[in-house]
């Protein structure tokens, strides 16, 4: 219960954050200099990539790229504001100025490529599903006469909405809300992305990965403001830098490491200078 309220109270806080800003204001590097400090939107649901502690503290792997940006910028990681998305808000949270830069897991695609600019890539990334231990499903068409749980604006409801438009779905808006649909068996099975799933299975022992790999091989990167030249560069030119030092390894030792199975390597998950 305490988690929940820090949660939206921090959801609450980045709302009165946002209403502080002018939405016609460009995302430029030089505007984010100026107020002194960088936004960034991460998610406060989706560990162990972004979530709330016990202490209601931004953390994961997102956030830990989000504070060396930060420190890149102003010396300084704490000059970062971290503002709550759900998956299906983080476009329209870039295109009415509520944040400089999405950080939440953002998988690129030719769609969302349409609508934002992404910078070079930091993370790999597939689509998988998950169900109960004793579930018999294995393979895609095990799940045409059951119903299959989405979150609203992923990857996995796009790609399930264009190719299995006859599987039956419920989608929730909040990946909280996904997943304990799941555990209240409201749905048979679940998908999201892999690397997410890899590190819930191994919180949940009752439940397992039925197809642990699934369509496009895809990559999470950063995305800005559509036409923030100047802000995609520099993210571009620190993603080259920081490959210098293996940073995003550091990353996954300190905030992914130990939510994954042994068989999971950094290498499964790890994007060095944007070279995929």
């Amino acid at each position: 219960m305490k988690k929940v309220f820090l949660y939206f109270l921090m959801i609450i806080s980045s709302l009165i954050l946002s209403a502080c800003f002018d939405s016609n204001n460009t995302n430029s590097l030089e505007q984010i200099k100026k107020n002194g400090f960088v936004r960034i939107g991460v998610f406060g649901d989706k560990p162990p990539f972004g979530y709330i502690d016990e202490k209601g503290e931004n953390q994961g792997y997102d956030v830990y790229f989000a504070k060396r940006i930060a420190k890149e910028l102003f010396g300084d990681e704490n000059k970062v504001h971290f503002v709550l998305v759900e998956a299906a808000n983080r476009v329209e949270f870039l295109k009415s100025n509520k944040v400089d830069i999405i950080l939440a897991n953002f998988t690129k695609t030719p769609q969302r490529e349409e609508q934002v600019d992404f910078a070079l890539p930091y993370m790999k990334v597939s689509l998988g599903v998950v169900v109960p231990k004793d579930s018999t499903i294995s393979k895609i068409e095990d799940l045409n006469d059951k119903t299959l749980l989405l979150n609203k604006g992923t990857t996995a409801d796009a790609y399930f909405t264009e190719n299995y438009p006859n599987i039956r779905t419920l989608k929730y808006d909040q990946n909280t809300e996904t997943f304990a649909a799941l555990l209240d068996k409201r749905g048979d099975a679940l998908s999201h992305d892999n690397t997410l799933l890899f590190a819930w299975v191994k919180n949940h022992p009752d439940f397992k990965m039925a197809i642990k790999d699934l369509g496009n091989h895809d990559a999470i990167a950063p995305a800005v403001k559509k036409g923030d030249i100047q802000l995609k560069e520099f993210l571009d030119n620190l993603i080259i830098k920081l490959s210098n030092e293996q940073f995003f390894h550091k990353d996954y030792e300190a905030t992914l490491k130990d939510h994954f199975s042994s068989d999971i390597s950094a290498e499964d998950v790890v994007i060095e200078g944007g070279k995929i």
